[in-house]
Order: structure tokens, then sequence, then C-alpha cells
């Protein structure tokens, strides 16, 4: 018998789900009630300043429609993970330093089964880093002017492996010209990717779905 593949589900997002139209196509991607799902949000805040938008992931997934006790928030600085993704419907990856996260998502043993869980039909939502996580390589994080430094000295810079695209966050006109330059040094493609607007992948090839 020949077994069917599975579609990955990636919501891969500049900003979050700052929009009611992301935050529409984050329900239905979901596929179940979203009153019944469970999100899990894996992120690197440590000041006070940085919670803040930790915060406001949580206000943007309740207009969705998640309730506070359906939403687990994950550290990877300060918490151990102890945590069964099957038990959750959607991980949220938030933004931050892409090198810190993948270096975090390494060291506690999360690597292999986020990529499990996708591969099984989880949906991922991306942030800014949490969107360039999930390439082939993250050499684009540290990219131009706006790049986030490797100040950990990180080596291994491959990411998920779920799409062959490099995705620039936060892109605005002005950065045109460094994002050409950045294409012409690599071998895969490059996506620009506003705020306020999303990639989303749904199929086994890791292709673009549509852009909205």
């Amino acid at each position: 018998m020949k077994l069917k593949k599975c579609k990955m589900k990636l919501l891969l997002t500049s900003s979050g789900l700052e929009t009611p139209k992301l935050r529409k196509e984050f329900v239905s991607l979901l596929g179940k009630k979203v009153s019944e799902s469970r999100i899990l949000v894996i992120h690197t805040a440590q000041t006070i300043q940085l919670m803040s938008y930790i915060n406001d992931v949580g206000v943007e997934l309740k207009k969705a429609g998640i309730s506070n006790d359906n939403i687990t928030y994950l550290n990877l600085y300060t918490e151990k993970f102890s945590y069964n993704l099957r038990n959750y419907d959607a991980i949220y990856v938030c933004g931050g330093n892409t090198y810190h996260i993948l270096d975090r998502i390494i060291k506690i043993g999360l690597f292999e089964l986020i990529k499990k869980f996708v591969k099984d039909g989880g949906l991922y939502v991306g942030v800014s880093a949490g969107s360039i996580l999930v390439g082939k390589r993250i050499e684009i994080a540290g990219w131009g002017i706006e790049g986030d430094p490797n100040d950990i000295n990180l080596r291994n810079l491959n990411g998920f492996n779920f799409t062959n695209i490099a995705i620039y966050t936060h892109y605005k006109p002005s950065l045109k010209k460094e994002v050409n330059e950045f294409k012409q040094k690599v071998d895969y493609p490059v996506e620009t990717l506003e705020d306020g607007k999303a990639i989303v992948i749904k199929n086994e090839k890791g292709t673009i779905t549509k852009k909205i």
C-alpha cells in the first residue's frame, strides 16, 4: 500500500498575526475548532521590553479565538523542555536573534522534534527569525545592515529544511539593493516578506502556496 504524503502547513510571517487576514489564515490552517486548539509559543525573551512582544503574541492568538488556557509559553533560555509536541496543534516560533534561537533549539533537543511535528501535519507559525529557520540555511539572517549578529559564533547554520527558499523578513524597498546582492551569492531562491504579510506553504514539496 502506498503511503500518503502529508502536507506541511507553514504560516511564515514577518511580524506575527497582527492583521485580521493573517489571523483568519491561521485559523483555517489549524484544521479544527479554534476553541479546542492548543498552541506552543517558543521564544527567547529575557528582558521586560522583549517580554512585551511575547504578551502581544498572546493578544493576537486570543483575537484569533485561542483561549489563555490553551496557550503554553516555552522560553528557550530559562525553561527545561518537557513538553510533548503531539499535545499541540500549532507551534509558534517567535522572532529574535536567529542564531541564538537555532542554537537553543538544537541544544535543548527540539530540532528533530519540530521537524517531526511539521512532517506529521502540525502547523508551524514563524515570526521573523522563526520564518527564516524553515529554510535549508539561515545565512540570510545575518545579511545586510539590519542582519542579526552571529555573536555566539554558531557554525551549524542548517535550518529545518522544510523549503529551499530563504526568507528575508522585515523587507522594505530601501533594502532592495542588499537583497539583490544576497541573491547573487546563493544558489537557492530568496523571497522578501514585508511586515504585515505572510507566506503560506501547504504541500509536501515546500513550495509557496500563496503570499498574503
